[in-house]
């Protein structure tokens, strides 16, 4: 063996035993377990939005990632098993969205890392220690109620001037409810609106639900915001679109699909955000001391074609502030 061949040959030994080298033959792929509410088809929107911040942040499906979901079809009461199926394929960090399914994963696990990419007052409902040191293994970002709740009957009493009476759609199992509850009854309050409490617990509880609603006399209806209402908002709108029944909803989704206005955090959002937080986690850091971010971003959808059917003439102030206007 010549000189020249001996150098080659030792060099590239070297090179091939390198830390660097072992890295990259050694990659392995990272696991997301995604804990959904509805379907893919309901979800498209923020699992793209999930899928496109993994991505920005040098993820790729096929690559170094994979995503098990799985789908909870609105039925809370499947969250459980579900969780226990993703916890039993040891993902790296699950990913969830509401109360009721982050509450699941819990209780599922208490060290693979959970980042839940949207949930109502989570130290309230007893998931997080604080904002700012959440603790456990829980972290991602969070909803608060209190000024969402009142801005939302607010919009409803400008639009409605002679509202009097609220139906509310409430989800009892949820903890998050109870605390969102209190808010809208104040901010009722305030506004001199009474309010419909009307309990919904499962899909089955839809249809007398919207009949209850039907023999209140009510001039305005209300969602607390769910997830089992976001999976059959269908029905919900389509019920205030058959009894002329103007809406205000916590979902982009109800105005985009019928229902008259919805205001909240940009959820879209969110999710494309909650990708930074499984990114930190890929890289080492602790869920429990990551801070749970508040939102940044709302939005005020008006479906237009929804007032006109209903003979509601959308006021400018309250025009001004939407984010979206469907025409």
């Amino acid at each position: 063996m010549d000189r020249r061949a001996f150098v080659i040959l030792v060099g590239g030994s070297i090179f091939a035993g390198s830390p660097a080298a072992e890295a990259q033959q050694t990659r392995r792929t990272l696991t997301v377990g995604y804990l959904g509410s509805s379907s893919p088809s309901r979800e498209f929107n923020l699992v793209d939005a999930f899928r496109e911040g993994l991505r920005q942040l040098g993820y790729e499906e096929g690559q170094n990632l994979a995503i098990e979901y799985r789908w909870a079809e609105g039925q809370q009461d499947r969250y459980a098993g579900l969780a226990r199926e993703l916890v039993a394929l040891k993902p790296d960090v699950i990913l969830t969205a509401g109360t009721v399914g982050t509450l699941a994963a819990k209780q599922a696990t208490q060290s693979i890392p959970i980042v839940t990419a949207a949930i109502g007052e989570p130290v309230a409902v007893g998931l997080v220690s604080s904002l700012a040191k959440p603790g456990g293994n829980i972290t991602g970002l969070a909803t608060f109620g209190s000024e969402l709740e009142a801005k939302r009957l607010e919009l409803l009493r400008q639009v409605v001037p002679k509202l009097s009476q609220v139906a509310v759609l409430v989800n009892p199992t949820n903890p998050f409810s109870t605390v969102a509850w209190k808010q809208t009854q104040g901010a009722a309050e305030a506004l001199g609106v009474g309010l419909l409490r009307v309990e919904v617990k499962a899909p089955h509880d839809l249809d007398g639900a919207l009949n209850a609603i039907k023999l209140g006399r009510v001039q305005g209806l209300a969602v607390i915001p769910d997830r089992l209402f976001l999976a059959y908002r269908g029905r919900i709108i389509a019920y205030g679109t058959t009894h002329r029944l103007p809406g205000v909803f916590p979902f982009p989704e109800f105005a985009q699909e019928g229902g008259l206005m919805t205001y909240g955090p940009d959820y879209t959002d969110m999710f494309r955000r909650a990708a930074t937080y499984v990114d930190r986690i890929f890289k080492g850091a602790k869920p429990g001391d990551i801070p749970v971010e508040q939102p940044t971003k709302f939005e005020l959808v008006i479906n237009m074609k929804t007032a006109k059917v209903l003979g509601l003439a959308i006021p400018q102030t309250v025009l001004l502030q939407a984010t979206q206007v469907i025409e």
